[in-house]
């Protein structure tokens, strides 16, 4: 590596200005560590970032609304301060049915179903409030005698024996399920369940009788517990959430650069040393946090030559693709949903009409195929927050399951028209008009989403949420803990463990493993 100057010389260099990178960015530059942020594009926040689609028309590029960062966290950073407020908070859920439908999830239900969901809600905030600690820490490290792994391991057993030996014994039960098994179980009506199920098959690459999705569905739970408000949409789109975090970063002492884009890792005596740009710059570092996916940060930033072999080969066969579309609509007038009062629709919109109609979607993607009858998360963020576009005008996005990366053919511009006109016709179905009223659309393919967030595979969350890539396994062993094979490189992103969404957690944990190996200039 060339000499660098003192101005080049930092304590820690963070790849990536997501939001995971941006907290730890923070808390290392509170703890007096001389940091640099490295973001490729031209603004802060990753995927988290809310940018213009259409003339006039701004959204949330991904990630919709926020229920997963834990209030501490957000207190912690001082983010209301630094500007972050939300135009809604506890949103409503409504199922929207094939044959006009409508389900208010927590109110409306009747019967043995309204008994059934109190119950089932109850235990699963219990799991959920039980397993979030679990999620915020760093996972012990499997097979080694050291002192503090074991410790770690017996507290996660005893969070879940202070459950109760009824919960414990339920929540060992349906922990390996599938939420097809678990949601059939509990309630008569599909429209109801197809909603729940939802929940445990939104961003993954399962459907609702793929084993491990109860799993999933209890990350969120965990997650939305330690978050403590629910369903949140920031004012000004989730780019609010990292514009405050990027305030916080800068405001703590780190220096954050825009539209420098790493391009390699650079290495000095068998440990990460430093970075070099994309335009030749290089920069040298005691320790270099990665908020990159790890495909990307280890086979690409760094390179396979810096790694054991059979590493290399656990990294390549993370699975990493992306089944998850993101459609933004430009709307002349706010959509009439049928059957769907004013004050729900300010909350999120769920097509899904029943378990089998989300499983039958998933098909089609086994063969490398869109659904022909997609599943959707659908929000309109301007009833809440008119300044996204222009006035009385309207934008609709939607989460949709399922659109593979890698589509049979590829996503030409034709597969792109007509994934865009099959999502119009089935909102067009519960929003009759709504058709007429679009004067622009923008679909983001896993591909799509690959390319402008450079994210490998397009994956939200980097990797698949599945048991063999969870936990005290995430993304991969030899990786956990944050920590890498090579010494002085770490991973804050959401291929790190919990997982992916937008928490914080993964870089708060990053920050704290490399204040305690004390890795600095």
């Amino acid at each position: 590596m060339s000499a660098a100057t003192a101005a080049q010389r930092h304590d820690c260099i963070v790849i990536g200005a997501g939001h995971n990178g941006l907290v730890a960015a923070t808390l290392l530059a509170r703890a007096g560590r001389k940091v640099l942020v490295l973001e490729a594009g031209s603004q802060a926040g990753g995927a988290a970032v809310t940018r213009a689609f259409h003339p006039g028309f701004r959204v949330s590029a991904a990630a919709h609304l926020l229920h997963l960062m834990p209030a501490q966290l957000q207190r912690e950073l001082g983010l209301e301060a630094r500007g972050l407020k939300f135009v809604g908070t506890q949103l409503p859920t409504t199922a929207l049915g094939a044959d006009g439908a409508v389900l208010g999830i927590g109110a409306g239900l009747s019967g043995t179903d309204a008994a059934a969901y109190a119950a089932y809600s109850e235990r699963m905030r219990r799991f959920g409030a039980a397993l979030a600690p679990v999620m915020g820490a760093t996972p012990p490290r499997l097979g080694t005698e050291r002192w503090q792994d074991t410790l770690a391991l017996l507290g996660i057993g005893w969070r879940i024996r202070r459950l109760g030996r009824n919960d414990m014994r339920e929540l060992l039960r349906i922990g390996g399920m599938n939420v097809y098994d678990l949601l059939k179980d509990h309630f008569e009506s599909p429209l109801l369940q197809g909603a729940l199920g939802l929940d445990a098959i939104l961003g993954t690459n399962f459907g609702p009788r793929s084993p491990g999705t109860v799993l999933t569905l209890l990350y969120r739970l965990a997650g939305e517990s330690a978050a403590g408000g629910g369903l949140m949409q920031p004012q000004g789109g989730m780019g609010a959430v990292c514009d405050a975090l990027a305030q916080a970063a800068v405001a703590a002492g780190a220096t954050l650069r825009l539209d420098a884009p790493v391009a390699q890792i650079l290495v000095e005596g068998d440990r990460a040393s430093g970075v070099r740009l994309a335009s030749g710059e290089e920069f040298a570092a005691g320790c270099v946090v990665s908020n990159a996916d790890p495909k990307t940060t280890f086979l690409k930033l760094l390179g396979a030559r810096h790694l054991d072999t059979g590493f290399v080969r656990r990294v390549t066969h993370i699975r990493s693709r992306g089944l998850s579309a993101k459609l933004h609509l430009a709307l002349s007038a706010a959509p009439r949903f049928s059957g769907v009062d004013a004050a729900r629709l300010t909350g999120r919109l769920v097509i899904a009409p029943s378990l089998e109609h989300i499983e039958q979607a998933y098909n089609h993607s086994k063969y490398g195929e869109f659904s022909a009858a997609p599943v959707m998360e659908v929000t309109l963020p301007t009833l809440a927050d008119s300044g996204l576009a222009p006035a009385g005008q309207h934008v609709l996005s939607a989460v949709v399951q399922y659109a593979p990366y890698a589509l049979k053919g590829g996503w030409s511009d034709d597969q792109r028209r007509a994934f865009t006109a099959l999502l119009i016709d089935t909102l067009e179905r519960h929003a009759p008009g709504l058709r007429t009223s679009v004067l622009g659309a923008e679909l983001l393919t896993p591909v799509d989403i690959e390319d402008e967030f450079r994210i490998d595979g397009g994956h939200w969350h980097h990797a698949d949420l599945a048991f063999d890539q969870f936990l005290m396994v995430r993304p991969v062993p030899g990786a956990t803990q944050h920590s890498t094979p090579l010494a002085g490189l770490y991973l804050c992103g959401a291929g790190c463990h919990p997982g992916g969404g937008v928490m914080g957690i993964a870089g708060r944990n990053a920050a704290q493993q490399v204040l305690k190996a004390g890795d600095r200039t």
